[in-house]
């Protein structure tokens, strides 16, 4: 499945990104600790965090994540926004916590 199915089925908001919507998602990884997540995310892995400094887009860009989705409706950084938009990765948002979304997911895609 790629990002846009994916947004468009659970009805995620696309907050920057959009160029990156194109890319396939091959699992999902949950986590807050950046460096955590460069060593264990996989490349088209979905990522959610509740962290929304510009530091997430680098470690996206290193892990190759298909996408970050910001759970809680969280407010995203405006230069957040703006790394995510010049480095074409998909930042999307939901008023879901990381658990649901991670359920909304597991009943979309069948890895």
């Amino acid at each position: 499945m790629k990002v846009k199915e994916l947004a468009e089925k659970l009805n995620l908001k696309v907050a920057a990104g959009e160029q990156g919507l194109d890319k396939e998602i091959t699992g999902v990884y949950i986590c807050d600790l950046l460096s955590w997540v460069m060593s264990h995310a996989q490349k088209g892995n979905v990522w959610i965090t509740v962290q929304t400094n510009i530091n997430v887009v680098a470690v996206a860009v290193l892990t190759e994540v298909s996408c970050i989705i910001i759970p809680e409706n969280i407010e995203i950084d405006a230069k957040t926004i703006e790394k995510a938009n010049t480095e074409g990765i998909a930042v999307l948002a939901s008023s879901f916590n990381s658990y649901e979304i991670a359920c909304g997911i597991n009943n979309e895609c069948k890895f």
